[in-house]
């Protein structure tokens, strides 16, 4: 087996590392997933923003940090069909690892993390923060602002992108074991991680 075939996505590579833990932390019976701590089925527009201690007077009133972030995109306006548009939502996905957001992470990549919970590997609630626990301090700071070089980066149709890990720009270097290649698909006016 070929590292594409082991870990095409971080979904993927959640779903392996449950089959290697024996699905002992991925299970819908953890003990860690209380119903205080999932996120609300409903959806509601909402941009990604990293909270702040203490929001300043001149700022904006930021989103609460509890608030689970849109399938629909921000505003009246549907999410650029375009290639920067799946690059930007990646982007928003991989610093979102980084920060362990797992409301904004199980969102964006929904598609793809429906279908590893349809074959047993448990909620993505679940799976993804055992991945979490995956990357190092190190890595988690290097997703934080890592970007996505245009160049590196497949378009197979004007809703269908590859974004290779070479593509990944970072402080670090990630594997494709590591990080894994991700396809993105134009779903309900946004981008979202199907494979």
């Amino acid at each position: 087996m070929n590292a594409r075939t082991l870990a095409p996505t971080l979904v993927k590579l959640a779903v392996t590392t449950c089959v290697v833990l024996g699905a002992v932390a991925c299970g819908p019976g953890d003990s860690n997933d209380d119903a205080a701590s999932k996120p609300s089925q409903a959806s509601s527009p909402a941009q990604t923003q990293t909270p702040s201690a203490t929001p300043s007077p001149s700022a904006p009133a930021e989103q609460p940090s509890s608030a689970k972030p849109s399938a629909e995109p921000t505003g009246a306006q549907a999410a650029p069909r375009t290639k920067e548009g799946a690059i930007k939502r990646y982007e928003e996905f991989l610093h979102a690892v980084g920060r362990e957001d797992i409301d904004t992470v199980c969102e964006i990549s929904g598609p793809a993390a429906k279908q590893a919970e349809d074959q047993g590997f448990g909620p993505c609630t679940s799976t993804f923060r055992v991945t979490f626990q995956m990357f190092s301090p190190e890595q988690k700071k290097a997703l934080q602002t890592a970007t996505v070089d245009p160049q590196g980066v497949i378009v197979r149709s004007a809703e269908n992108v590859e974004i290779p890990t070479s593509a990944v720009k970072a402080s670090v270097t990630f594997t494709e074991e590591q990080l894994g290649s991700s396809t993105l698909e134009y779903l309900k006016d946004n981008w979202f991680i199907t494979d």
